[in-house]
Order: C-alpha cells, then structure tokens, then sequence
C-alpha cells in the first residue's frame, strides 16, 4: 500500500499540503494526522485520493507510539512524509506561560524527529520528507525565541539527516516561508509583538511552491524573492544586527 502521511492536515499549511498532493499524486491512501478527527473527516469529500483519518495528538509524543502501532499493522510504503504540525508563542519569553513554550518546543521539533525516525523503516528509494521550517529558522528571533529556535533545529536537522539519507534515495527538504495568513497567526496572539509584516502569503502559496522545489530536489523551499533576499542578508549581516534591525521593525527596542 503506497501512502502519503501529512501532520497538522486539520488547518493552515498543512490541509493545504492535502490538497496539493491530492491534486498531483496518486496514492492508495493519505494518512491525515491532527487533534480535531471531525476536520480530518471533512477531507474525505474533498480530495480524490482515500483519505484515512488518524487522530493523534503530535503535542503528546505517546502519540507517535499509536503512529508506529498503525504503521505496523499496515506495514505500507511511505512515498511521502510532510511534517507541517507546529505551534509558537510570541511575546517576552520569561512573562509567557512555561508550559505552552516548552509544547511548542516539543510539537515543533521533538515530534517532528520522532515522526521521522518511526516512519524511515517504511520509506524507500524515491520517497520524500516535507519538514515544516520557517523564515525564523535563519536568525535568533526576540520575543518569538523558542519558536525561532525550534525552527533552526528543524532546518538544521533537516540537512544533516537529508545528507544521511542520500544514499538510500530518500530526499529532504526544508520549507522556510515568511508570513503566513493562517490560524497558527490567531493561536500564536501575535498582534500585540508583530507589528510590521512586509508581506503576507497564503498557506496554498507555500504548498504550491514546496510541491514544486520538492521535483528540483531543492533541500530548501523558500516562498517569494523578498523573503529569498532577507535570507541572503541575514547570512552576511552580524546576528546583533539582525536582531537590532527585527527589534526595530516591530517597534520593541
């Protein structure tokens, strides 16, 4: 049974992601893995391809033990893998709430690693990992500090692990999009730290495009120039800079 497995398919970047490989790609099934089982079971309508719901809770990592559980008794092969699951929490890291950063850390990387590890012994020559990343992979970003650091390790161990699997055919690749107009912005209460965005995108936007980089063998996918050119800069300009320069922006010096 050749599957796709896509995480966070219950709204934002990651029903999109649904969409797309259901548009492009034929599967036996789409495993559709997020918290609300009644989202997951509105894709059955909507896509061509068999969606199979798996309700899971990534934010609990005893989750990923139901995940192996089903691979198990499947035993399916694994095309592709979009890791788009993730949370964040904005604002000053020692006034915002321990729990919910320490479950942003965990959703947005320690699951992340686990789905990854727990899905390669069902992926072959020619499958594909999708890991959700961001623009705040690139620098240390004030007042969204574990987000941003949980997005470098997930671009970080991205191409280590791509590198790693190179010789096996399976290829990796990081999604590193700016803006986005999702309900992760809602869930996140950025308003009051965010208040310059140069340009926002749509999640079907970075869908598109990752699908796209995804047949170059891009390891990166990165979505519009100006993001691209922000990226170029980072690289050349001192890390204080960097942070001086968002500080800034968002008008919290």
């Amino acid at each position: 049974m050749k599957i796709a497995v896509i995480t966070g398919a219950s709204a934002g970047i990651g029903r999109e992601f649904v969409y797309t490989v259901d548009r492009q790609g034929q599967y036996d099934e789409i495993w559709v893995i997020a918290r609300r089982t009644e989202r997951l079971e509105e894709l059955k309508s909507a896509c061509s391809n068999r969606i199979r719901p798996v309700p899971l809770d990534l934010g609990e990592l005893e989750s990923i033990d139901s995940y192996a559980a089903l691979l198990e008794e499947e035993q399916p092969e694994i095309e592709l893998l979009i890791n788009a699951a993730g949370c964040g929490v904005f604002g000053p890291f020692d006034e915002k709430d321990l729990k919910k950063q320490l479950g942003s850390a965990k959703l947005n990387s320690l699951a992340l690693t686990a789905m990854c590890h727990v899905s390669l012994p069902y992926m072959h020559a020619g499958s594909a990992i999708i890991n959700m990343g961001s623009n705040s992979a690139w620098q240390p970003v004030p007042y969204q500090a574990v987000y941003g650091a949980s997005k470098s390790y997930v671009l970080s161990f991205s191409r280590a692990i791509g590198r790693e699997l190179r010789s096996r055919g399976i290829h990796v690749m990081c999604v590193c999009p700016g803006w986005i107009k999702t309900e992760f912005q809602q869930v996140a209460h950025h308003d009051e730290y965010i208040r310059y965005v140069d340009k926002w995108y749509g999640p079907d936007e970075v869908a598109a495009q990752a699908m796209k980089d995804l047949k170059k063998k891009k390891t990166v996918s990165i979505l519009g120039h100006p993001v691209r050119r922000q990226v170029r800069l980072v690289k050349l300009l001192p890390v204080k800079l960097v942070m001086d320069i968002w500080c800034k922006q968002q008008n919290i010096v």
